[in-house]
């Protein structure tokens, strides 16, 4: 038996409602990851990510490996014990810091040679390497090690950059071993579609049980982005899941799920609300501005967080410029919150056959915010 099995429950337009089984629970797709980095959603309990919604984090390979070490955390556990998450857990494989520690790393074919950024410590991530990481922090996902370059990189990046991504595709393929972990293949290919197309052949031959949709998100404009990810999600399989990977505004996830996509991963709820950012319907709330500081309005009225049902905007604009902790908790928990809200309501409107009402309408309280 598969160690993730993904059923397709209906449809709305290209929409998915589906159902992807985990050893460590079930999760309704479409679906929202935060990102727990270091084996921790910043601010946030386990038990506060329950009561927001959240089915499944995200955690970082890279990060783990140098601090605490893979190893130690396998000896404890594994990473669910460590962090005490019962629900599923995805791994990315470091890929991702191949683009953005570019300036502390080399690559080859071999693999990927980082300068730690906490002490300049040597850590050398191959496909092999990122595999049995992943395999003894023990998550449910794992995922192939790839080359994510940038997205005003030349052709001859780019290709190089797909070439080694099958390569090493090929390589994590053969190092897995634990049969209750899945491992997903990534897409890479940059903004041309003819090295999309290829890496998906070259992938798909490979047979992994999901598929993941990279190097998005990394510098191009939307309206370039958006064609670009919905070929790419109609050349993968109707019946395993679609990780479209780092990509998060609202109105990125609403036209990623129109392609057909399943589950997303970002930063920007946490990030935003250490900084003072707060999701609405109506668009971003910057509670350091002065026009919240007599406000006694939540953030939402309608929110069910403990942030909006006990906290008021002018309290939360004075825990900010009090620089007190509590204020990026609050917000951090609303906007992960609203995310989840969000998830749900795309599920709803798939499973009625209206998602493509329901997307109009929250594109356009995006288009009114801003």
């Amino acid at each position: 038996m598969d160690a993730v099995c993904f059923e397709v429950l209906a449809t709305s337009g290209k929409a998915r409602l589906g159902r992807m089984k985990t050893p460590h629970g079930i999760v309704d797709t479409p679906a929202f990851m935060p990102v727990g980095t270091q084996a921790t959603v910043k601010g946030l309990l386990p038990e506060q990510l329950h009561q927001a919604g959240v089915q499944m984090l995200l955690a970082n390979t890279y990060h783990l490996a140098l601090r605490p070490g893979a190893e130690l955390i396998a000896l404890l556990g594994g990473l669910h014990q460590f962090m005490a998450w019962e629900g599923p857990i995805l791994t990315d494989s470091g890929g991702y810091q191949v683009f953005s520690l570019a300036a502390i790393r080399r690559i080859s074919d071999h693999g990927v040679e980082f300068r730690s950024h906490l002490d300049g410590s040597l850590l050398e991530l191959t496909p092999e390497r990122a595999v049995e990481i992943q395999e003894l922090l023990g998550s449910d996902i794992a995922m192939c090690l790839d080359e994510c370059p940038p997205y005003d990189a030349s052709d001859s990046v780019l290709r190089e950059a797909v070439r080694r991504t099958v390569h090493w595709a090929e390589r994590c393929r053969k190092a897995q071993r634990r049969p209750d972990q899945a491992l997903f293949g990534i897409v890479q290919g940059g903004l041309d579609l003819g090295l999309r197309r290829e890496c998906v052949r070259a992938l798909l031959a490979l047979d992994f049980p999901g598929y993941a949709l990279g190097g998005f998100s990394v510098g191009e404009p939307p309206e370039l982005m958006y064609p670009i990810m919905t070929q790419t999600a109609d050349w993968l399989p109707e019946h395993k899941p679609r990780y479209l990977m780092g990509v998060g505004r609202p109105q990125d996830i609403l036209e990623a799920v129109a392609a057909g996509v399943d589950l997303f991963d970002c930063v920007l709820p946490t990030r935003n609300g250490r900084n003072a950012q707060a999701f609405a319907r109506t668009g971003v709330l910057r509670l350091r501005n002065a026009v919240h500081r007599t406000d006694p309005r939540p953030l939402e009225d309608d929110c069910p967080c403990v942030a909006c049902r006990q906290f008021s905007r002018a309290y939360l604009h004075h825990l900010f410029h009090a620089d007190e902790m509590l204020g990026p908790i609050l917000v951090s928990l609303h906007n992960i919150t609203f995310y989840q809200r969000l998830m749900g309501e795309i599920r709803q409107a798939i499973a009625q056959g209206r998602f493509a009402e329901y997307r109009a309408a929250r594109l356009a309280q995006c288009q009114a915010g801003n």
